[in-house]
């Protein structure tokens, strides 16, 4: 978060309707609702000493009142842990996947968040070289290079990811070692090349990640099989 902005008294009437909705015979709260500078689309809710504190990203500040309404009822749903409206849900889903807001949102981040980079040279492996290698190798020396990161941490839940908000790819430092095999590093790059070729997809409140057009495209990697073997062991 980056800051935040001033109380926005004009939503209190909308969470105040979503909440007599959810709780009927419940006390009404005192709210307090900010729009906040948050580096991505985030919502938050907490309740301290009675009063529910809200912050939203001033993304949302000029949403349309019917998600306003959908955020209310989303926050309030969840804290009180109240059935979620599904039609609500999908409403506000729409709503955050489409085109216009994905871009908006990708822009404030790459315009406010800070990328951790350590860098492409590793102890082990230069991945500046292994996707030059890869590129040539299998697209045709097409594909721009984006920053290259070996991550800050040992990551093994998350093995290599693309931030097309900042342009970064970033492999696990796990990786980064002797006993690694090439093909295991080289697979990790090629599958985050092909987001670079293969962009997400979306289709109304889904999105295609990884289409068919990327699955067959990544099993065409000479060593998938092996790969995929080794980074079971981790």
């Amino acid at each position: 978060m980056l800051g935040s902005l001033l109380v926005n008294s004009a939503l209190i009437p909308i969470f105040q309707q979503e909440y007599r909705a959810l709780r009927p015979r419940a006390p009404m709260p005192e709210f307090e609702i900010r729009f906040r500078k948050f580096v991505s689309l985030n919502t938050t809710i907490r309740l301290r000493e009675g009063k529910l504190h809200v912050s939203l990203s001033d993304l949302l500040e000029g949403a349309p009142e019917a998600i306003h309404h959908a955020i209310a009822h989303i926050l309030l749903a969840k804290l009180y842990r109240k059935p979620l409206d599904k039609a609500t849900a999908q409403r506000y889903k729409r709503f955050t996947n489409s085109e216009s807001v994905v871009r908006q949102s990708e822009l404030v981040r790459q315009a406010r968040g800070r990328k951790k980079i350590s860098g492409p040279l590793g102890h082990t492996f230069d991945l500046e070289k292994v996707f030059d290698s890869l590129n040539r190798r299998f697209f045709y020396g097409l594909l721009g290079r984006p920053q290259l990161t070996w991550s800050e941490s040992i990551a093994k839940r998350s093995l290599g990811h693309f931030d097309p908000a900042h342009n970064t790819i970033v492999i696990s430092r796990v990786f980064d070692r002797p006993g690694t095999p090439l093909y295991a590093v080289e697979y990790l790059l090629y599958h985050e090349m092909l987001h670079l070729k293969h962009p997400v997809k979306r289709k109304g409140t889904r999105r295609c990640v990884h289409s068919r057009e990327f699955q067959a495209e990544e099993r065409r990697f000479p060593y998938w099989t092996e790969a995929m073997a080794y980074l079971k062991l981790l």
